[in-house]
């Protein structure tokens, strides 16, 4: 698993004519390039973490997307804010591919054969962060394989450190939606998810870890982003789904009217 972390922290450092080109030696043989003694170490690690199909698709997406078409939209806010319930009535009426961190997460950790399927067990049981190059690996790999421009991203970033990353290397945020929300009403919610959902990070004990979590690590980042002009939209969230939508809707219209 160190090894695909590496990997993809390597990875963040080629350019994108630099990894085509490395591509291109890959593809002649031996024979036909003499000056080369066999595969170079990166691309060994990108076909044994990610496959060839998908290290290629990565290079292709990165030289076509034009950023400046995408929209990408963070939904911040603590565990049981609504964050889920807010983007599933915004893909109804926008269009957008709607990516949560935390499921594309649990999806991971279930999968047969997984790297990081222990990793993140523990870190969901504890409340902690799963390290970045795992969550933004994740996103990414969604995004290139949606034909969609529109994207919505909640439960991410949860550290400055991750929302500079998949700044700098994905793609920048357009705007960002900050749910707020009293942590005794978003105990309640959580604590009546818990009764149907069967995820082991709906309990008491856990979502205080989330809690604190939140606040230590994830709440800078809105912090940060408040210092842009009009980046950030704080919504309360303790209102019933329509009251709150009522609020977050005209934010996506006016967005969409710019563009």
């Amino acid at each position: 698993m160190q090894k695909t972390l590496a990997f993809f922290k390597i990875l963040r450092n080629f350019s994108v004519s630099s990894i085509n080109n490395q591509i291109k030696k890959e593809t002649i043989k031996p024979s036909q390039n003499p000056n080369t003694k066999g595969p170079h170490p990166v691309a060994i690690l990108a076909v044994l973490s990610i496959g060839v199909s998908a290290y290629v698709s990565l290079v292709r997406h990165r030289a076509k997307s034009s950023k400046e078409d995408m929209t990408v939209c963070f939904i911040l806010g603590g565990p049981g804010s609504g964050k889920g319930t807010q983007c599933a009535k915004l893909v109804q009426d926008f269009g957008f591919v709607h990516m949560s961190a935390g499921d594309l997460l649990r999806e991971e950790q279930q999968r047969s054969g997984s790297e990081y399927g222990e990793l993140i067990q523990n870190c969901i049981k504890e409340g902690k962060i799963v390290p970045m190059e795992v969550t933004i690996g994740l996103l990414e790999k969604k995004m290139i394989e949606s034909d969609s421009n529109r994207f919505l991203i909640d439960g991410f970033p949860r550290q400055l450190d991750q929302a500079l990353a998949f700044e700098k290397e994905v793609v920048e945020s357009t705007l960002i939606i900050y749910l707020e929300c009293s942590e005794e009403v978003m105990l309640k919610r959580l604590l009546k998810r818990g009764e149907t959902s069967g995820r082991i990070d709906d309990n008491t004990e856990t979502i205080k870890k989330r809690f604190k979590t939140f606040l230590e690590h994830s709440y800078p980042v809105v912090e940060h982003y408040r210092k842009i002009p009009n980046k950030v939209h704080t919504i309360s969230s303790e209102d019933s789904v329509e009251e709150v939508y009522a609020k977050v809707k005209p934010i996506f219209t006016e967005l969409f009217k710019q563009k």
